[in-house]
């Protein structure tokens, strides 16, 4: 059986404690198999674990008496591992960009922002697009709608409004998609990269 890990310095951990680190008379005893097996003082349940050629986690430390679950603690870090990681990938797989514009702005700048947003969408990223008001722009709310939709349209190929134009405090906020075989091809390329690094990780050799 393993001990679980302490810091140099005696700090908190964010490990659960395992074995004689279970410092409590009694612990709420489940099985291997999610079983309950019931409340049992500490000598019983590590002799259990010990029998078992198992572990004894402290799984809800909380609570009265403490839980304890009998696992393999090394299958069982390894498994949230790469659940964590699965987790990670798939978030990875969903970006969106910010893109900001003025409500007064110049036909050099609005090519230039147009350029970055379809060269998000071509990424299978979406894009958030926000128009910001100043002063007395606030008052004429019609003009960011324009404005966004006027991108919209020129992007089209590229992307479809997702969110359509809404007034947010001093700016109007529109998110705009790439089409779904552009995205879903994307998915493809971002999971096969992720599952790329994943193996990478997976073999450099640990600490």
């Amino acid at each position: 059986m393993n001990s679980s890990p302490c810091s140099s310095r005696g700090e908190a951990i964010t490990e659960p404690r395992i074995n004689d680190r279970i410092r409590v008379p009694e612990v709420r005893l489940v099985g291997p198999e999610g079983e309950q097996v019931g409340i049992v003082s500490i000598g019983e349940a590590l002799r259990l674990a010990q029998d078992s050629e198992l572990d004894l986690v402290e799984v809800a430390p909380m609570a009265r008496p403490p839980v304890a679950k009998l696992m393999d603690y090394g299958k069982f870090k390894y498994e949230s591992a790469q659940k964590a990681r699965e987790a990670r990938r798939n978030q990875a797989l969903t970006v969106i960009k910010e893109m900001r514009l003025r409500l007064k702005i110049d036909p050099h700048d609005y090519e230039t922002k147009k350029g970055h947003v379809e060269r998000f969408l071509k990424s299978g990223d979406k894009v958030k697009i926000t128009v910001m008001f100043r002063g007395r722009e606030q008052s004429r709310p019609e003009m960011g709608y324009r404005l966004l939709q006027r991108l919209a349209a020129d992007v089209a190929e590229l992307g479809v409004v997702e969110s359509n134009p809404k007034q947010d405090g001093r700016n109007m906020v529109m998110v705009i998609a790439p089409h779904r075989n552009q995205a879903a091809s994307d998915a493809v390329r971002r999971t096969a990269k992720a599952e790329k690094q994943s193996a990478a990780e997976e073999q450099a050799p640990s600490a």
